[in-house]
C-alpha cells in the first residue's frame, strides 16, 4: 500500500461528517452487555444486533469505516452476504479490530496487555 493508497483511505473513511463505527465488541463484552439489559447472551443474538446495526438505513451517512471484532467479520446475514460485503456495498470500509483484548500480565495482574489474532501478547 502507497501512501498515497493510505491517504485515499482516510480521506473516505472521514469524507463529510462522517466517522468509525466500532463494531468490535469481544464475545465477552457483548455477552456481558446483553446480560445487562436482559438480552440472552448467545451467538445468535450477537448476530442478529450486528446484522441489525450493519443494516441501519442511511448508516453510511454517518459512517465511513466499520471495525469488525473476529467473530463479526466471519457472520454472514441471513441471505449469506458476509458483513464486509455489506458494509462495503453501503460506502462503509471494513476493518478488523487486530487484537483480542486486554488480559491480565502474567505475574502482575493489575497491569493488561492486549493479544493478537495469533495468541501473541502485544503489551
Amino acid at each position: 500500500m502507497s501512501s498515497l493508497d493510505l491517504a485515499e483511505i482516510v480521506q473516505a473513511l472521514f469524507a463529510g461528517d462522517r466517522g468509525l463505527l466500532a463494531m468490535d465488541e469481544s464475545v465477552e463484552t457483548c455477552n456481558k452487555r446483553f446480560a445487562e439489559v436482559g438480552i440472552a447472551p448467545t451467538l445468535e443474538n450477537r448476530h442478529a444486533y450486528r446484522d441489525w446495526i450493519i443494516r441501519t438505513p442511511k448508516l453510511n451517512d454517518a459512517i465511513g469505516g466499520a471495525i469488525l471484532f473476529d467473530e463479526t467479520i466471519r457472520q454472514t446475514s441471513a441471505d449469506g452476504t458476509s458483513f464486509c460485503q455489506l458494509a462495503a456495498g453501503a460506502g462503509i470500509i471494513p476493518g478488523i479490530k487486530v487484537d483480542l483484548g486486554a488480559k491480565p500480565l502474567a505475574l502482575h495482574p493489575e497491569e493488561k496487555v492486549t493479544e493478537d489474532l495469533m495468541g501473541f501478547e502485544t503489551g
